[in-house]
């Protein structure tokens, strides 16, 4: 009897201790994080119906506070959200193996108290899933309002998990009952912290929907390492206090800051980059020179570019430090075409400094025309390459558009074609050299001298001043007359004419001292007249005078036997080429053809017609 008693004493004893480790255990898992623990009892505090608004108040601040600390503590260790999903999925697992046991046992109460367990800590899983969520939506955000279509997309998929687990709300039954027994009062006090945290899982929905904006902007701020001075200034109270009388704006204490901060750091920027561009023209050897020169030109277009760079920053402050795709492109297109309008102005300063160096200099070793026609392609490149970038950054699909140009090239050759003939005339007028920049030329009756010869036109000033423009395609297949090319030689040509009653003698010397005189003329170009061919290194079987345009052909002999007169022709050419100077050398010679005829004493013939018979001068 004794050893049965105490067999039964020791059965009895085993089942107290395994109920105490059973409750000991259940206790163990009913703990919840701290956060959750505090605002379970501040919403246990507000159920008192005796409280007063003050007090009701005072808990609703402390609740709000906590939700702005757990933000806080999120933000700045995202990844602690993955260790309280592992606890509960512990928790759950040991909770299952309990309710299993008390299945087999047939206590129900028990099975529905685990049960309710259960699903708080699935409810939990389910807000912290929920936070996963939205921070891994705002690192995908590009801007606050796609954050808040996302938050808001996910509270519907989270809000209807949390009601699947409180099915027919048969929890609720629960609360109007009156428990008996410990596990009953385990059921009742699981069923309202499962509705405590449905209320809390509310108050979290609520507290992200209105306060989506604030998390975007201050994830932006974890993403430059600067947050938690930034939690700093937002939690100050003279800032807090600024805050309210911003917000309405979209603005904040920070934001303001920041604005300031970047709007002095651009104007600093300016000031260096424009020192380092002066730096880099200085180290060039041959735009070294005239560094201030082009950075003078290109100061305006990096200030207007620098506003463009701090009106973009300010935009992306305001915004939370985000903007949407548009916007983006939009910013990256001016910037695009900024930098080709900079680097355009830079080039052509380049070339216009050198230009003029090279005219001061008089060492012009590259001819005019080529100069300027070089400066005008890699003015098109430039601008080619940064329209191209700029419809990469705008969106648009190279490939496409260059595969299309490629399919539509020949309808483009047909559209463009008179474009491409001014084109290819411009080269077949290059490579022929048949005149330069600042020849006279004379071309399908048009005349003067040649201003420029440009990609798809030639310009040519009149001598009445007036501008002609002729497409190089024209001018490639019309016949030139070019007045300029040659170096020696100008012509005079002219008749006088004597009388009749001339003495053979006396007009036989009157020619010869023409002729003299010519000879010994100093502007007068005669077989004795040296030239310079230094330039003339080609190759070809042609006249080397005719090539250069060397004229010193002089002749003066008795002509013919007009009507009226005895004709006396002068042909011979002037050492200069330039206008002025053969008029003044033609003014010279006929002054010297006067004083020749009247000191040989003869006279010059005039028209006569006879009347009859009476001969008459005709003074007309």
């Amino acid at each position: 009897m004794k050893s049965l008693f105490g067999i039964s004493t020791t059965i009895v004893w085993a089942w107290v201790f395994w109920c105490v480790a059973t409750f000991a255990q259940t206790e163990s898992l009913h703990k919840y994080h701290p956060w959750f623990e505090k605002q379970m009892a501040l919403i246990a505090q507000s159920d008192d119906a005796n409280l007063s608004d003050e007090a009701l108040s005072t808990i609703i601040e402390k609740r709000e506070s906590l939700y702005n600390e757990a933000l806080k503590n999120i933000m700045l260790d995202p990844d602690s959200i993955d260790d309280y999903i592992k606890n509960y999925d512990s928790r759950i697992f040991k909770l299952k193996k309990m309710m299993a046991v008390n299945k087999r046992r047939g206590n129900k109460e028990a099975v529905l108290r685990d049960e309710v367990q259960i699903a708080s800590y699935r409810l939990l899983m389910i807000q912290n899933e929920m936070i996963r969520r939205i921070f891994n939506a705002l690192k995908h955000a590009k801007d606050a309002k796609a954050f808040e279509a996302e938050v808001y997309k996910i509270f519907s998929e989270s809000y209807e998990k949390i009601d699947a687990l409180d099915k027919k709300a048969r929890y609720k039954r629960w609360l109007k009952k009156k428990p008996k027994n410990r596990i009953q009062k385990a059921i009742v006090r699981n069923i309202k912290e499962f509705y405590a945290l449905k209320e809390i899982n509310l108050d979290i929905l609520r507290y992200f929907s209105e306060n989506s904006k604030r998390i975007f902007r201050l994830y932006q701020y974890t993403r430059y390492k600067f947050l938690r001075p930034v939690l700093y200034l937002d939690s100050y109270p003279p800032f807090a206090e600024l805050n309210a009388v911003l917000k309405p704006y979209g603005l904040s204490s920070v934001k303001v800051l920041l604005i300031l901060f970047v709007t002095l750091l651009v104007f600093f920027v300016r000031k260096v980059l424009l020192g380092a561009i002066e730096s880099l023209l200085v180290r060039f050897r041959y735009i070294g020179p005239y560094a201030k020169e082009v950075l003078s030109d290109i100061r305006r277009p990096i200030s207007i570019w620098m506003v463009i760079v701090n009106i973009q920053l300010i935009w992306y402050i305001y915004h939370d430090l985000s903007v949407s795709d548009i916007v983006e492109r939009g910013f990256l297109v001016l910037h695009v075409g900024f930098v080709t309008y900079i680097l355009f102005k830079a080039l052509n300063s380049v070339a216009r400094v050198k230009l003029e160096d090279i005219e001061r200099s008089g060492k012009m070793t590259v001819k005019s025309e080529l100069f300027n026609i070089t400066v005008k392609i890699i003015n098109f490149a430039v601008l080619i390459l940064g329209v191209l970038f700029m419809l990469h950054f705008a969106g648009v699909d190279l490939t496409t558009v260059l595969s299309g140009l490629g399919i539509g090239g020949f309808a483009v050759a047909l559209a463009a074609r008179d474009s491409l003939s001014n084109f290819f005339g411009t080269l077949s007028i290059l490579i022929s050299d048949v005149f330069s920049q600042g020849d006279w030329i004379e071309v399908d009756g048009k005349e003067g001298n040649v201003v420029e010869i440009g990609l798809r036109m030639t310009t040519i000033r009149t001598f009445d001043n007036a501008l002609i423009a002729v497409p190089n395609a024209t001018l490639a297949n019309k016949e030139v007359k070019n007045w300029s090319r040659r170096i020696v030689g100008r012509r005079i040509k002219m008749k006088i004419s004597l009388t009749y009653d001339s003495p053979p003698e006396k007009l036989r010397k009157t020619v010869e001292e023409i002729r003299e005189m010519l000879r010994a003329h100093p502007g007068i170009a005669t077989e004795k007249t040296a030239y310079s061919d230094r330039k003339n290194k080609s190759p070809k079987l042609v006249s080397k005078e005719d090539e250069l345009g060397v004229k010193r052909t002089l002749m003066v002999f008795t002509d013919a036997l007009s009507d009226s007169s005895i004709d006396i022709l002068i042909y011979a050419f002037t050492k200069s080429t330039v206008w002025q100077e053969w008029l003044r050398v033609k003014e010279e010679v006929i002054y010297n053809i006067m004083e020749i005829v009247e000191r040989n004493g003869l006279r010059f013939a005039f028209p006569t017609i006879t009347v009859d018979g009476i001969e008459r001068k005709d003074d007309r």
